[in-house]
């Protein structure tokens, strides 16, 4: 069963989260991943959730997902990730 990662991501520092944008794709396509969503203008239609920047990346099941995750490739870029940003990020799977 597929499994996405969705993440709420507040940018701090724009120049570090450049940085990791250029390296994330190669590490989630290593791992059979894609992204869905990568930023982009959202609207809310229900509720007061008002995301800045929304991802969901696509793994062909959990497993994929949590050894990406988890791995030696994306260990730094999340390091960097987690210096450049504040978020809330969730694995879930579903069709």
């Amino acid at each position: 069963m597929a499994a996405y990662i969705v993440a709420d991501i507040v940018v701090r520092d724009a120049a570090k989260y450049d940085d990791y944008k250029r390296g994330v794709s190669a590490t989630v396509e290593k791992f059979g991943g894609r992204f869905l969503v990568r930023g982009g203008s959202a609207k809310s239609f229900e509720g007061d959730w008002r995301p800045e920047r929304l991802v969901i990346i696509e793994f062909p099941d959990m497993a994929s997902l949590e050894s990406w995750y988890r791995s030696a490739d994306y260990g730094p870029l999340l390091k960097l990730r987690l210096a450049a940003s504040e978020g809330r990020l969730i694995a879930i799977e579903g069709t």
